[in-house]
Parts: C-alpha cells; sequence; structure tokens
C-alpha cells in the first residue's frame, strides 16, 4: 500500500439504536463521539438506524410475500400473454 493516501484504520465501536445493542470492530469511519467500552478502553462511536441485530431478516421476523397470488392477481386482471 501507498503511504498517506489510506484512510486510518482502527477500532470503532458501532450502536445500534434501534435494537439498543453495539459492538466493536475496525473500520475507516470516523466520529466526533466517543464511548467507554467493556474493557475500560475509550472508542469512536458510530450511530446506526439498523444492524444485524434489529433487521427483520436477521432476527426471524420478516413478512414472507405472497407472489403466487399477486401473479395470479396479475394475470386474472390482464390476461395472459404470449402463446398458449
Amino acid at each position: 500500500m501507498k503511504p498517506g493516501i489510506h484512510p486510518a484504520y482502527g477500532p470503532v465501536v458501532f450502536r445500534d439504536k434501534a435494537a439498543g445493542s453495539a459492538f466493536l470492530t475496525r473500520s475507516t469511519a470516523t466520529a466526533a463521539k466517543t464511548i467507554e467500552w467493556e474493557d475500560g478502553n475509550t472508542y469512536p462511536v458510530v450511530d446506526v438506524e439498523i444492524s444485524s441485530a434489529s433487521h427483520p431478516f436477521y432476527t426471524g421476523t420478516a413478512r414472507v410475500l405472497d407472489t403466487t397470488g399477486r401473479v395470479e392477481r396479475f394475470e386474472r386482471r390482464y390476461g395472459r400473454s404470449g402463446a398458449n
């Protein structure tokens, strides 16, 4: 890597505002706010709206779309096109 052209890469806490959870990882993200972590060190904190702790796909609360019903409704409304 060329020196001086890459952003600083270091520990950052990402805090999920929806779930109230936080995790420590490494990132190039910067933040003006800091937080004291469980290990006693102070790290920059980035607030995020959604993460794997609150996203419906990861929590198992995702809705299943009724695609079959939508296709049938479309075909009823507009008819089938093409060779039958």
